[in-house]
């Protein structure tokens, strides 16, 4: 209860704080070009206007999360909403009245909603760790895990949330009924992971009968019977799984929007991608794209678009994983352009031509695909539908996120598409871009790794590697 109390209070004082500096500048300096009277009700109305908009988006990047998400997050996330709602009541202000108005003061409360968002979320910060008591929690997990995996979780969780979790016992799966039950006595949380399908159940009703909360990751059935749907036969209740994400009503829907947004990035962008199309070819004379063959819907292979970032003919020798930013065929506007994404920007081409779709999971090379499905068999389940330029795994996963977790990520966003998840996932990819640490998909890391337990080669020298 207490968690809820100071949240509650936090994004309270929040939404006062930029809601009404926003009308106290919109009053002073935009109120009277919009309004030529019903001044009053005008501005009251901008300020309703302004508070949707900001809510909407703090709703879509979770910003209001100060208990469980870092500060730079949190504050990154509401500058990205207020903004959203001040720039566009200004770009409306200067439509009405026909004329570009000062951006000045724009600027000015912009920055003194950041300053105050920074100091509001900072102070809620440190008093939720000061006061706020850790919850008491149990660690069980599973057969398919070792215990050594198991204090890997842990320290990842406590790395990041630590004020919210107070482990006093990590378990295995195995452990003697009476054992668990005392354990369960003595916290508030119990955390299952990786349980074994078959055993969950006997953890999660004895913390339902004692009210214990309790989190679980998911295995693929969990998330493929996200797709079902409840069917009654007579008088038995039943599941049907419907294939939703085949509904062609969804699907043309689906790609009258990525048409007309990838139409309107290409132009949008076009200046940028033509610099740097001149940069790539001034730095050694060649080719500006590059090519590359990826697996999309139902098995297909297509070209896939990015600006060239490295030498000419930098896997003559094969296919070779980039050892990252430090790879020395990187080439120096390749360095640029990797780093800020623009490397990626050509495959707004693909989606144009129906090669992509602009959410879904990221399609990847073909001479990996039958690496990842004899690794993870239920890999070929992302190819139920088309790649995507962003998806579910990029927005919420980070760099070291496992190839599994990513693959249950991907499978989550299958299970529920819909169009207000696409734009979720289209809007949050807009911070992802500034945060260095987010995923890729499977392409880097992951490729070196699957490459090396298949094969038993080292992926970057190509040698068999030697037994321990």
């Amino acid at each position: 209860m207490e968690n809820k109390r100071v949240t509650h209070t936090a994004r309270t004082i929040l939404r006062l704080w930029n809601v009404g500096w926003f009308l106290i500048f919109w009053v002073k300096y935009y109120n009277r070009y919009m309004f030529d009277t019903y001044k009053l009700f005008g501005a009251l109305f901008s300020a309703l206007t302004f508070f949707i908009i900001y809510s909407a988006l703090c709703n879509v990047y979770k910003a209001f999360r100060i208990a469980s998400t870092d500060v730079s997050d949190i504050v990154f996330s509401q500058f990205v909403s207020f903004a959203a709602g001040d720039l566009l009541l200004y770009v409306e202000c200067s439509l009405v009245y026909n004329q570009i108005r000062n951006f000045i003061p724009t600027l000015v409360v912009m920055g003194i909603q950041l300053a105050g968002t920074s100091f509001f979320s900072l102070e809620t910060k440190r008093y939720f760790m000061r006061h706020v008591a850790r919850q008491k929690t149990l660690v069980i997990y599973g057969e398919q895990s070792t215990e050594e995996e198991a204090i890997n979780f842990e320290n990842r969780l406590l790395h990041r949330y630590k004020h919210l979790f107070d482990i006093l016992y990590t378990e295995s799966e195995k452990m003697d009924d009476d054992i668990f039950l005392q354990r369960l006595q003595g916290v508030e949380t119990v955390i299952m992971y990786n349980i074994t399908p078959g055993l969950k159940i006997r953890f999660t009703e004895p913390c339902i009968e004692n009210r214990k909360n309790f989190y679980f990751t998911p295995n693929i059935e969990d998330i493929l019977e996200q797709g079902a749907e409840t069917k009654h036969l007579l008088d038995t209740p039943m599941m049907k799984y419907e294939y939703s994400y085949n509904d062609p009503r969804k699907l043309v829907v689906k790609r009258i929007m990525d048409v007309i947004f990838s139409l309107l990035f290409l132009i949008i962008l076009s200046p940028v991608m033509l610099f740097t199309a001149i940069a790539i070819k001034a730095e050694d004379g060649g080719p500006v794209f590059y090519r590359q063959d990826r697996y999309t819907k139902n098995g297909k292979i297509f070209s896939m678009l990015k600006f060239r970032s490295m030498v000419v003919d930098a896997e003559k020798n094969g296919v070779q994983p980039s050892t990252g930013e430090n790879d020395p065929r990187i080439t120096k506007v390749g360095r640029f352009i990797r780093r800020t994404r623009i490397d990626e920007l050509p495959q707004f081409i693909n989606v144009l031509k129906g090669d992509m779709s602009f959410v879904g999971p990221r399609p990847e090379r073909v001479e990996h695909v039958d690496l990842y499905v004899r690794e993870i068999p239920e890999f070929r389940y992302r190819l139920s539908v088309k790649g995507g330029l962003t998806g579910y795994a990029q927005v919420y996963g980070k760099y070291n996120t496992s190839a599994y977790d990513k693959l249950l990520m991907d499978l989550m966003y299958i299970e529920n598409q819909t169009t207000l998840l696409d734009f979720r996932i289209a809007l949050l990819t807009v911070r992802t871009v500034f945060q260095r640490e987010s995923t890729e998909g499977f392409d880097e890391n992951e490729s070196r790794l699957i490459h090396e337990e298949v094969t038993g080669e080292d992926a970057v020298t190509g040698r068999k590697r030697e037994e321990p």
